[in-house]
């Protein structure tokens, strides 16, 4: 009986003692042996830290997500000046990443029955104006999600420094387009546009009898957990939102009271933090649903996803639009992604679903005022993601020629001088001066090409509204466009002037 006993004891604490060695080497094992994903994050954290180094970026906040879960976040640099790294809850300006979110609520709405995506927007918004009114009959809200309204681009770019931020602000804008002349039929092409998804905010409203804003906290926000995306500035600084930089010459200068153009609320003026924007990520990447939140079917984010027509920007195709998502190949694997861009932020999302991974990156400067940058970076992380080494940069000649815009007006000054100097040569010895040809060539006409040619640029840029966009966009620009458009147009004049006043003083010929 004893015998038993301390056998069977002893086989049992025998027992116990395996099982104990084998978790504890499967612990140690855990310290020791990185996640399979590792490597890919320690590529992806050592990409961004590159980028941020070679544009001039001040800080910014990352998420991975895999499958259902978040599996890496990581902040870098400086969420404000002198300050602390971005955490996962520090919020930034999402810029378009918006649209995707605004296309969500309306897909919700057509799964409620309260929009059909191919009625005319006139259902919604019986009052909805174009300069031509069988145009804006057949805009239908399926056309503004694939950007396909036949709405221009570049008014849209101009609408985003109006500062109006009265109630009824993107009503306003939209009552406005009453005079705007669309680019082409609807239907007939894609063209990326603002006005689209401003446009799909009332909708939102109309459809839902909710404020656009109070909606998205209802129906999107609050399901998903997203607890530190706002859609008010001043909420967002209260929960530590980063201070944002604009770019001058490449060198990024803080703006942290930079004004939010209310109108533009749903198609680019949301604020989030990266394990937020990991979290909507989750739900596009699992079908609609994140935890025990199901905000849509999955057919229904198929159905955003979906690329339905070619955009193409100055000739180039930039992937298929689908609604708030760029369906694209990368290297023979299937993105969604879209970047957003404010004059002082810029952000990043991509899904690659063939390995159930999702990125967000958020950055406190937007590089140059320019989305294709931001893109550019934006896809070397998701190339990273797919296992794919990120394409070569291809656009850093930019921030070269943002360095280099102070020539415009020092080459200005330099060529005045000069001027002024030959001038003074011809007055002090009369048989120096040029006549003929070579006067009106080589000293009025072929100078007169670079100076007006600068006021040009300037008159353009006013009158088209252009210039407002810039100096909020681009500032740099802008104030080079002013300085040398506004020299150059006088200059010519007095140039000229004082040209012809010096080749007919003298009358004695010259050989």
């Amino acid at each position: 009986m004893n015998m038993r006993k301390i056998l069977s004891s002893s086989l049992l604490a025998g027992g116990l003692l395996a099982l104990l060695f084998r978790l504890a080497g499967r612990l140690l094992t855990a310290r020791v042996v990185p996640e399979p994903g590792a490597r890919t994050y320690e590529a992806l954290d050592s990409y961004v830290e590159e980028q941020m180094r070679r544009l001039h970026i001040p800080g910014a906040s990352l998420a991975v997500v895999e499958g259902d879960r978040i599996v890496h976040l990581r902040g870098f640099g400086r969420a404000r000046p002198g300050g602390e790294t971005p955490g996962p809850e520090t919020p930034f300006f999402i810029g378009s990443l918006t649209k995707s979110i605004t296309a969500l609520a309306v897909m919700q709405l057509v799964e409620a029955g309260r929009v059909d995506l191919d009625a005319p927007v006139q259902r919604c918004l019986p009052w909805f104006r174009l300069a031509d009114p069988g145009a804006a009959a057949q805009v239908t809200v399926r056309h503004l999600l694939n950007q396909t309204s036949g709405l221009p681009l570049w008014p849209s770019e101009v609408a985003s420094a109006d500062f109006d931020d009265r109630t009824g602000a993107v009503e306003r804008q939209v009552r406005a387009l009453a005079t705007l002349k669309t680019g082409s039929p609807p239907g007939a092409k894609c063209e990326y546009s603002n006005f689209n998804y401003n446009i799909l905010g009332l909708v939102i409203e109309a459809a839902s009898g909710e404020a656009y804003a109070d909606y998205l906290q209802k129906h999107i926000f609050e399901p998903l957990g997203m607890q530190h995306t706002f859609t008010s500035k001043a909420e967002a600084k209260r929960c530590g939102l980063a201070v944002g930089h604009r770019h001058w010459f490449s060198m990024p200068i803080p703006a942290p009271d930079l004004r939010v153009p209310a109108g533009s609320l749903p198609s680019g003026q949301l604020s989030s933090c990266a394990q937020d924007m990991a979290r909507y990520l989750i739900a596009h990447l699992n079908g609609g649903r994140c935890g025990q939140a199901q905000i849509l079917s999955p057919a229904g984010i198929a159905e955003l996803h979906r690329g339905a027509a070619d955009l193409e920007f100055m000739g180039v195709k930039t992937g298929r639009y689908g609604m708030g998502w760029f369906d694209t190949d990368l290297d023979g694997v299937r993105v969604y992604s879209h970047s957003g861009n404010v004059p002082d932020f810029s952000a990043f999302m991509a899904l690659v679903p063939e390995c159930r991974r999702g990125v967000v990156l958020l950055f406190n400067a937007d590089p140059y005022g320019l989305p294709v940058v931001t893109e550019e970076v934006g896809m070397g992380a998701a190339a990273l993601l797919a296992g794919r080494p990120p394409a070569p940069v291809r656009l850093d000649f930019i921030q070269w020629i943002m360095r280099l815009l102070p020539l415009i007006p020092l080459l200005q000054g330099v060529e005045a001088l000069a001027s002024l100097r030959a001038l003074q040569r011809w007055r002090d010895d009369p048989q120096r001066r040029p006549r003929g040809g070579r006067l009106w060539g080589r000293h009025i006409l072929l100078p007169l090409l670079p100076n007006l040619a600068m006021a040009g640029i300037l008159a353009a840029l006013q009158s088209s509204g252009m210039i407002r966009f810039f100096h909020l966009f681009m500032p740099d620009i802008a104030w080079t466009a002013r300085i040398s458009g506004g020299f150059g147009g006088i200059w010519a004049v007095v140039r000229t002037g004082l040209i012809l006043r010096a080749a007919g003083k003298y009358s004695e010929p010259i050989e």
